[in-house]
């Protein structure tokens, strides 16, 4: 469990299969994280999966994952909630709320299979249409990791689709209406109906945080960022060429200051 005298993160970032960037770039996101830590003198440990997650965790306060692929099992999970319950944090981001993904006939596009790690977790990746231009607005201006943000912002990032999977925990401290913008032709045929519009048919939720015992969990699904070589192999999409480097939310003012923000509220509480 974490004890408050421990000052240190570990960060993990990955793609599945291992060593496999799964269309991101691994290694500018996980020194984006590192370089955040290291500003605030926060000493971090590296990982790729969640496979020695039992090592890290007791001599670690807060756990970041960037993930394209890998999950925890079962025992993993039961680690992280432990840990987290007793007063550690996980700051998800991206594809964190993705995980093991089956085909599905006639669809391009694969099914995230829901396990333990999402209820853990609190949120369950759909899909997501291609990246684009979108506004984020923040829902609550008072909570010390939106600090400093402006009450929306503008971001170039792939639209999540994320569904909730217990909203009476969650403090939602993030939000888009795509609109137009962002439609999915897929998501009915992939799950039945679009479970991650909340209440009034248009409001996706992209950013929360959650308390578990004396520790919590706060994701954000905003990260995206690539570049040749994790491109390559993948077909392109005619109709939505991409940019061969992408960062775009990596280089908003925006995300840098949520995730500054989260390091510090956790490393000081």
């Amino acid at each position: 469990m974490a004890e408050k005298t421990i000052h240190r993160a570990h960060v993990m970032t990955g793609g599945f299969p291992a060593g496999s960037s799964a269309g991101h770039d691994q290694d500018y996101a996980r020194l984006r994280l590192l370089t955040l830590l290291a500003e605030q003198d926060v000493p971090a440990s590296v990982g790729n999966d969640f496979a020695d997650i039992e090592k890290w965790l007791p001599v670690s306060r807060l756990l970041i994952t960037y993930m394209a692929g890998p999950y925890p099992n079962a025992a993993q999970c039961a680690a992280m909630r432990a840990w987290i319950e007793g007063g550690g944090h996980w700051l998800a981001l991206h594809g964190t709320s993705g995980g093991r993904a089956e085909r599905v006939e006639g669809v391009r596009q694969r099914r995230t299979v829901k396990t333990e790690h999402h209820a853990l977790l609190g949120a369950f990746f759909l899909t997501h249409p291609p990246q684009c231009e979108f506004r984020v607005d923040v829902r609550d201006a008072h909570h010390p990791l939106t600090r400093g943000v402006a009450a929306s912002f503008e971001v170039q990032d792939e639209p999540y689709f994320v569904e909730l999977q217990d909203p009476a925990s969650t403090h939602i401290l993030l939000s888009a209406q795509y609109g137009a913008a962002a439609v999915s032709p897929v998501v009915d045929k992939l799950y039945g109906r679009d479970s991650s519009l909340q209440a009034d048919g248009k409001t996706r939720v992209l950013g929360y945080t959650r308390k578990l015992g004396n520790g919590g969990v706060t994701y954000f699904a905003l990260g995206h960022c690539h570049n040749p070589y994790s491109r390559e192999g993948r077909a392109a999409d005619p109709a939505h060429p991409l940019p061969a480097i992408f960062r775009g939310p990596w280089e908003t003012p925006a995300f840098t200051t949520l995730l500054r923000n989260a390091i510090a509220w956790r490393m000081a509480s």
